[in-house]
């Protein structure tokens, strides 16, 4: 009952281009450990039902709904306006709060949101349970830069 499956664990670092040691690229390497990660586990972003994703600015989390395309390129505007990510809309992302409401822990923001959707898919998430939930997302960038992107499933 309370077995959750990783159906994919990627991590990506961000690609040598020539003059871009100044700014790390933390978009370019999501996007590539989304597009890895959805491939490995054989599923698209219309399967997840729930996303725990590193939002440190409010900012970024616009940015990384695009990044995993959890909506059309260039129109993270529209998904949250839409109302797709909120608790009760069609993709929930960071009912937990996100990582600002939990201080932003260095070092824990990827297991506090692995453990996020686990609880989910375990149906033990309490009042913010999202009823249902089979399949999540979770993603976590580093300094220097990395992306980390795993799938879970019950």
């Amino acid at each position: 009952e309370r077995a959750v499956k990783i159906s994919a664990s990627v991590m990506t670092s961000d690609p040598y281009v020539p003059g871009g040691l100044v700014q790390p690229d933390v978009s370019t390497c999501t996007r590539n450990a989304a597009a890895a990660a959805y491939e490995k586990a054989g599923i698209g972003p219309d399967d997840l039902d729930l996303v725990e994703l590193h939002d440190c600015f409010a900012t970024a989390e616009l940015l990384h709904y695009d990044n995993l395309m959890l909506c059309e390129p260039g129109g993270a505007a529209d998904f949250l306006d839409s109302g797709a990510p909120w608790r009760d809309g069609r993709l929930p992302v960071n009912v937990s709060g996100g990582l600002q409401s939990k201080g932003h822990p260095i070092g824990a923001t990827g297991i506090a949101n692995v453990y996020e959707v686990a609880t989910h898919l375990r149906g033990e998430a309490g009042d913010r349970q999202i009823a249902g939930a089979r399949v999540g997302l979770t993603h976590v960038i580093g300094l220097g830069s990395t992306a980390a992107v795993h799938i879970l499933q019950k």
